[in-house]
């Protein structure tokens, strides 16, 4: 466990690196990590923002208004939960294709 937190830190400390050589400014950065690091835990509850925000430590509402500060909309979070149109899935192309073959 403790291999994956350096992992990780060290991931952090290269972006870190990079985002200030290029020249982004400190609130940006924090900006950015904190809409990155929201929507991916809502991601992992399907956009269920009660189930985020205790994760998260923090009341609904607060989620919400940092969402709304950082205009992250749930919408957003939604259309990539989404599964894409049955003519582009993996599966069903394959199937496609031999269906034309054959």
């Amino acid at each position: 466990m403790k291999i994956q937190g350096a992992d990780v830190r060290r991931e952090l400390d290269s972006l870190v690196t990079q985002m200030h050589s290029t020249g982004i400014p400190y609130e940006e950065a924090v900006r950015e990590f904190k809409r990155q690091y929201l929507r991916e835990v809502l991601l992992k509850h399907r956009g269920n923002q009660c189930k985020a925000a205790e994760e998260l430590g923090m009341h609904r509402n607060t989620l919400s208004r940092a969402m709304s500060e950082l205009d992250l909309q749930l919408a957003e979070v939604r259309t990539e939960l989404k599964r894409p149109p049955r003519s582009e899935r993996p599966v069903f192309s394959a199937l496609r294709q031999g269906y034309r073959q054959g």
